[in-house]
């Protein structure tokens, strides 16, 4: 975030002392100066006025903190907590208001990104001041509510009794986003989420949660539940019936995202009356069944080993990010094949409504005789690729022919290139594909595509064809997004090889790309 905290360039200087300096006068004194100490020309710290020194006759006044107590509550809630910790030296006002923030988001990405490379005994040192810092912030908090609640750290369920005063204190300032983005090396180890907070018993059935049992409209949290507009829970096991009960009992909630979580076996969102607009399922590996009936559902994202997927009555979905894994076993390994079939396959019925699309087909295999449904009105669609050049550009074929008004397309790329590739040939089992057969397979001409980004480029004799190939077919171009930053963390061992293969792959798309894009595309490397 630029511009944070407070500068020196913010400290404005006093006009009135300007001209008294010309004057050669004496200045006044002024109130918002501060107490005058024995030295001359130097004032210290008095009711939140940050010190004013003098300068060569010139005076500077903290004009920020000087502002209303609202103004300054949100810009320390634009802050990293170390960051809004900081601002404590420049007054006891700063110090005092840094209690009643509105927003509290726990995370250091440094501590993040090195974290497993530490040792063991290093690692839980870590862990317990974090904790700790958050549970200090949380007991000193003096503010009557908060906007939004946010950990983000290497815990497990070690550290469960924090974490369950950490729920209980965001639901009771009536927080409208709670997120628990936990990282596990061991997803047996997750923090449970505690029944006991929601008035249920371990084991409820879904019978129990229109039964006796009481609501979240009862319990000691009813104020913060209702006021709940965004969830987001990762390594934090909870049930499915755990969240129908949110669904059913939190009136305002529009999102929802679940990432991880072994106890999810299956989950229904059936009831048109909640505000529910944007859903994601990821990584939950005991999931079977999804059901989505009758709901106001936007946005759904799933990820994940394949699943049954019922969908009836959902006329506002839209925005689709769906992946979906069949697992071969044999005696020796696990097969991972992604399915590219099946997700078309379970929203046949919606494939028509939706205008976003996010499918990733890194380990999908190509099927030459299946026929793509038609897309009619999709404007946007995202493909994450892990494969060969060659067979990204098969697919990537058949999705431009079923999207016939795309408008935006983006390729996320992490692609392999062998040094057959490089040479413009991939073997395969059942045929050698040339570049010039290359050509032929893709030759797709589309008219309304506009804009295409492509990230994770990489510095290779066969992407800049493939590039050329894109640029032939989109002949509506205007806009062409060079992003060499692949997003997909390696950890901090890769960090130095990634940023010097990306300083690569920027100087190659500037120094040869750019000169076969035609000038009247926009060309931009980020």
């Amino acid at each position: 975030m630029k511009n944070r905290g407070c500068r020196t360039s913010q400290f404005l200087p006093n006009k009135k002392h300007e001209r008294n300096l010309i004057k050669r006068s004496k200045p006044k004194k002024k109130e918002n100066l501060g107490k005058k100490e024995k030295d001359k020309g130097k004032y210290s710290f008095v009711d939140g006025i940050s010190c004013v020194d003098r300068i060569g006759e010139v005076s500077y006044v903290d004009r920020i903190s000087e502002l209303p107590d609202g103004i300054l509550v949100s810009i320390l809630s634009c802050l990293l907590l170390k960051e809004a910790a900081a601002t404590s030296v420049l007054s006891r006002r700063w110090r005092d208001l840094r209690a009643s923030t509105i927003s509290l988001n726990f995370e250091d990405e440094k501590v993040l990104r090195d974290f497993m490379e530490l040792k063991p005994n290093i690692q839980y040192r870590k862990r317990r001041s974090f904790v700790s810092l958050v549970d200090h912030v949380v007991q000193q908090h003096t503010g009557p509510m908060i906007e939004r609640f946010r950990a983000c750290f290497f815990l497990d369920r070690r550290f469960a009794s924090s974490i369950d005063e950490w729920i209980e204190f965001a639901m009771k300032k009536r927080a409208q986003i709670l997120e628990l983005e936990f990282l596990a090396a061991n997803a047996k180890d997750n923090y449970i989420f505690p029944y006991e907070l929601l008035g249920l018993e371990k084991g409820s059935t879904r019978k129990d949660l229109h039964s006796g049992i009481p609501s979240l409209h009862s319990s000691g949290c009813s104020i913060g539940f209702k006021s709940l507009k965004v969830l987001n829970l990762r390594h934090v096991d909870v049930a499915g019936e755990v969240l129908e009960y949110f669904l059913l009992n939190c009136p305002v909630l529009e999102r929802l995202s679940v990432v991880a979580a072994r106890n999810l076996v299956d989950l229904r969102v059936v009831t048109p009356s909640i505000a529910l607009k944007c859903l994601a399922i990821e990584q939950c590996p005991d999931l079977k069944t999804i059901e989505i009936c009758n709901a106001n559902i936007v946005s759904f994202t799933y990820s994940g080993v394949a699943i049954k997927l019922f969908l009836s009555n959902v006329p506002l979905l839209v925005d689709v990010s769906i992946t979906e894994l069949n697992i071969e076993s044999n005696d020796f390994y696990d097969d991972i094949i992604i399915s590219v079939e099946l997700p078309f396959t379970q929203f046949s019925c919606y494939l028509s409504q939706l205008k976003f699309l996010k499918m990733d087909i890194s380990e999908a295999v190509y099927n030459q005789d299946y026929a793509f449904p038609i897309l009619a009105n999709l404007h946007c669609l995202e493909l994450v690729m892990e494969r060969h050049y060659c067979s990204a550009l098969r697919y990537l074929t058949s999705f431009m022919k079923a999207s016939p008004y795309l408008q935006r397309l983006v390729l996320k790329m992490n692609i392999i290139t062998s040094w057959l590739e490089e040479m413009g040939i991939e073997k395969t089992e059942t045929e050698i594909v040339t570049v010039e057969k290359m050509e032929t397979v893709a030759k797709c001409p589309h008219h309304y595509l506009k804009v295409v980004e492509i990230a994770g480029y990489r510095a290779r004799t066969f992407a800049v064809k493939y590039v050329m190939l894109l640029i032939k077919n989109a002949v509506a171009l205007e806009k062409l997004v060079i992003d060499p930053v692949r997003h997909r963390s390696r950890g901090p061992s890769m960090v130095k090889k990634e940023i010097d293969e990306e300083m690569k792959a920027r100087n190659h798309a500037t120094k040869h790309l750019k000169k076969i894009v035609p000038s009247s595309v926009d060309f931009v490397c980020l």
